[in-house]
């Protein structure tokens, strides 16, 4: 193997089953956890949903640590790793998860994971702005039709002018631009510890930023169902855990392209998956904003290619 080079990205070399693996992990995983986290925060679920946060943050950072810790992997990190784990943890957990999570108090899950689904297209915006480049025209239709796709989804609170609608909406756009400008930060700043290490630090620093806005928002102490401990128990175990953890391996063992493709997979299931289980309507204001979305993100791929 020549110096240099990564294991399953050798021209013509075959995609390796492991990153094949853990890219499947996070389709189907994250796909589910829009709906555990209607179920947790909405009507009946009985968690606030940064106490939430607060709670499946430590668990999994203690857990991920301990785990990396028995298997005698390197723990300790310098300061610079410090700063990008503390960053890029509050960015995609507290700012990104966060408002996910405040909006799923209102919005369905479905309509959930296409508004999110818009992280890839302002990440290659960021991407644009800090590299100095100019994007191709590909890249600019891409961008201007995906965000015509948000526009289609917030169509009905729009003509409504339904205010709690139009929050969720609004705050769930912040999301996607927080996910995007913590993958930059992830992606621009590598750092030089294992996947699960990488993980618990980042769940550690996001469960001091959760614990702060419950606090300053004087939330309510929970008081979870069955339902709610079912899902927040999910959530520690497969969405975090497992899944943030694969999607980390996943970005380490396949091509970029490949690895990213999970942000047209995600909000298709997750939208399936809020209409099977939680008879979540759609309508075709929410098929037609979909597809304006996927296909932007698509074509943000293709010209990233």
């Amino acid at each position: 193997m020549e110096e240099g080079k990564e294991p399953g990205r050798l021209a013509g070399q075959k995609l390796p089953m492991t990153g094949l693996f853990h890219l499947f992990v996070v389709y189907t995983i994250w796909s589910s956890t829009y709906l555990f986290i209607r179920i947790a925060v909405g009507e009946g679920g009985g968690f606030p949903p940064f106490y939430l946060g607060a709670s499946r943050m430590i668990v999994c950072a203690l857990l991920l640590l301990a785990f990396a810790y028995l298997r005698k992997k390197q723990v300790k990190i310098s300061l610079r790793e410090m700063k990008t784990l503390a960053l890029s943890g509050v960015l995609l957990w507290v700012g990104a998860n966060g408002l996910v999570m405040w909006a799923e108090q209102y919005a369905n899950s479905g309509f959930t994971a296409l508004m999110v689904a818009s992280a890839p297209i302002w990440t290659a915006l960021i991407n644009a702005l800090l590299d100095r480049k100019r994007p191709s025209l590909l890249l600019i239709g891409s961008l201007l039709f995906g965000f015509a796709g948000l526009a289609v989804l917030m169509g009905p609170a729009l003509l409504a002018w339904d205010s709690r609608e139009l929050l969720s909406g609004g705050a769930l756009f912040l999301a996607s631009i927080s996910w995007a400008a913590g993958s930059v930060v992830q992606t621009r700043h590598p750092v030089a510890i294992s996947a699960p290490v990488s993980s618990g630090y980042q769940h550690l620093f996001a469960s001091f930023g959760f614990l702060a806005l419950a606090l300053l928002l004087g939330e309510a102490w929970p008081a979870p169902s069955m339902a709610g401990w079912l899902s927040w128990g999910y959530l520690v175990l497969f969405g975090s855990i497992f899944a943030f953890t694969s999607f980390i391996y996943t970005l380490q063992l396949l091509p970029i392209n490949i690895a990213m493709t999970y942000a047209y997979v995600n909000p298709v299931l997750a939208l399936f998956l809020g209409w099977w289980l939680l008879d979540e309507a759609i309508t075709v204001w929410t098929l037609l904003g979909a597809l304006m979305v996927v296909l932007g993100v698509v074509g943000v791929f293709r010209s990233r290619k």
